[in-house]
């Protein structure tokens, strides 16, 4: 493959289902949940087999990302308005810096082991051959509601048609596409420039290819809602393919999430910080402090600096109806 790699790593987010470890101010892809790096610095690590790297982020955090990755180039976005217009955007000034180029795009916070470097040329180089657009499909080790799903079609040689993209399902729905052989969606995607800038002229990202063009990425951001690039893009678009991974992989997205790479204790007490537990069982700890639980199951107790979070830990992913209402309140 002759067009060189050039890795984007996405870390304009603020990780709201991990406040308030992860507030405005201090997103996730800065700090290392138990880690010797934060999670940023680990997933530039990851594709250091790369010819370049990019980290894709937001003004405001742009000098914390060189202090975590000072290898990586920097391009902020305009305005964080989800995956789709902040992939078009840095899929058109990459174009412009390197010229012909393969783009593998990759989150900052996720957890990925071993593997991950023979999966990502492997997309890299069916993009360049498809002339397509490529998602990593991971397969499923569970049935996993907090995930989408991709369902596979025909099968080529490393790679696999997209049948169909399927949205975040309940868990009697989520066990069915394990079983009839999708794979978790990993948000991990590769393409050149050019084929994500062609499909996104038919979708509706249109307006801000228009205006990329004319070198107006503000009124470009402006005329576009947020959205991801699977509902924008990869689900209207002709040419969308899976490369199959089978690497460990989990989205670090929610406290539950936590849990499953902390050490636990025999009652089962997930703890990142200093906590003392008493006939407790099945917890999610989490503090840059001191938390004690007493008598207490199946919680996500978090405290960080003025701020606690208490919440049944089968109900974490509603930690965004509390960023929400702080948002409104301007306390996030």
């Amino acid at each position: 493959m002759e067009r060189p790699i050039v890795a984007l790593v996405l870390a304009g987010g603020t990780g709201t289902r991990l406040y308030p470890a992860s507030r405005a101010d201090q997103p996730k892809q800065f700090q290392s949940f138990g880690g010797d790096r934060s999670l940023l610095t680990r997933a530039v690590e990851r594709v250091s087999f790369a010819d370049e790297t990019y980290v894709l982020t937001r003004e405001a955090f742009a000098d914390a990302v060189h202090d975590h990755a000072p290898e990586a180039a920097v391009l902020t976005e305009p305005a964080p308005k989800d995956t789709g217009p902040a992939l078009v955007y840095a899929a058109h000034r990459i174009r412009e810096q390197v010229g012909d180029c393969v783009l593998l795009a990759v989150p900052s916070d996720h957890v990925v082991g071993d593997g991950f470097e023979a999966v990502g040329r492997r997309a890299a180089h069916t993009a360049v051959e498809t002339e397509g657009l490529v998602t990593v499909g991971v397969e499923p080790t569970r049935p996993e509601p907090g995930y989408g799903y991709v369902e596979p079609g025909e099968s080529r040689e490393g790679y696999e048609t997209v049948r169909q993209f399927h949205e975040k399902p309940d868990r009697e729905t989520a066990t069915e596409y394990v079983d009839r052989g999708c794979y978790w969606n990993a948000g991990m995607f590769a393409w050149t420039p050019e084929a994500l800038l062609s499909a996104a002229r038919a979708s509706p990202l249109s307006d801000l290819v228009d205006a990329l063009e004319r070198d107006e990425p503000e009124r470009g951001f402006d005329a576009v809602d947020p959205v991801s690039v699977d509902y924008a893009v990869l689900e209207r678009a002709e040419g969308v393919f899976v490369v199959p991974a089978d690497f460990a992989w989990d989205d670090l997205g929610a406290w539950d999430a936590l849990a499953r790479h902390l050490p636990a204790d025999d009652d089962g007490n997930a703890v990142l910080g200093d906590a003392v537990t008493v006939d407790a069982a099945d917890n999610v700890v989490a503090t840059d402090g001191h938390v004690s639980l007493v008598g207490v199951s199946d919680l996500v107790v978090a405290s960080y600096g003025d701020r606690t979070l208490v919440v049944p830990a089968d109900e974490s992913q509603r930690v965004r109806e509390v960023v929400a209402r702080l948002r409104d309140e301007d306390a996030f």
